[in-house]
């Protein structure tokens, strides 16, 4: 099955919001991919939600990690000279290129760059895959801000948001050609559940938002949101 970007459905922007072009795909999903499929994919959902690994990551209020991790460009990117500018930073975790919901909140997000940076923020995105993956991502969907790519999982573990994909599901990816070995560079078969992050130029967290259900993201407009009014946390 092959994704169509927000850019291929035409010369205009899709405003609509990201749970309505989520919706379309999962419609795609219910339609196309075999029901056992679904069931697997919908099985590691729930041992997840069960382990509660999303009620484990940092909140509001706490301390975020000081990070160099290297962009798309294999340039270093170190979040403390991303805040010593007196801004804020915007953080999105996400699986990689190779899921169709993590390019749809990539893209949904590139319209709202220059709002983000109208309220003095910026935006980076974090995946385990490797920096040429990276490339391959930024330059495909014509994304306007950095891919970061974190190596072994190794920030995203710190956070607590690092699962091991079990081996029922290693199955299906490898029956889809979904090579995570290749993709993220190593044999771990392991990814970040999906998460947003706002930071201060103090590294405190502002918001905080993560979902074992890789199919629900936050909308870009509540990140705008967030960033006039910076209290909350989903």
């Amino acid at each position: 099955m092959k994704w169509r970007s927000l850019e291929e459905s035409g010369p205009w922007q899709d405003t609509r919001p990201l749970r309505e072009l989520f919706a379309e795909r999962k419609a795609l999903i219910a339609r196309y991919v075999p029901p056992e499929t679904q069931a697997i994919h919908a099985q590691v959902i729930a041992e997840l939600k069960e382990k509660g690994l999303a009620g484990r990551i940092l909140l509001v209020g706490g301390k975020f990690l000081a990070f160099t991790l290297k962009d798309h460009n294999d340039r270093p990117v170190s979040s403390v000279e991303l805040l010593s500018k007196g801004g804020r930073l915007v953080i999105c975790f996400f699986r990689g290129r190779w899921c169709p919901f993590c390019v749809g909140q990539l893209e949904a997000m590139n319209p709202i760059v220059p709002q983000i940076e109208q309220a003095r923020a910026s935006l980076i995105a974090i995946s385990p895959q490797t920096v040429k993956q990276s490339f391959f991502m930024y330059d495909q969907h014509k994304l306007r801000f950095p891919l970061l790519s974190d190596p072994g999982n190794q920030l995203a573990r710190q956070l607590g948001l690092v699962y091991r994909v079990p081996d029922y599901q290693q199955a299906v990816y490898k029956r889809t050609f979904v090579n995570l070995p290749f993709v993220n560079g190593d044999d771990s078969w392991e990814l970040p559940i999906p998460a947003t992050y706002i930071l201060d130029c103090e590294e405190t967290i502002l918001y905080a938002s993560a979902n074992e259900d890789y199919t629900e993201r936050p909308e870009p407009a509540e990140i705008l949101k967030s960033l006039e009014m910076p209290k909350r946390i989903k």
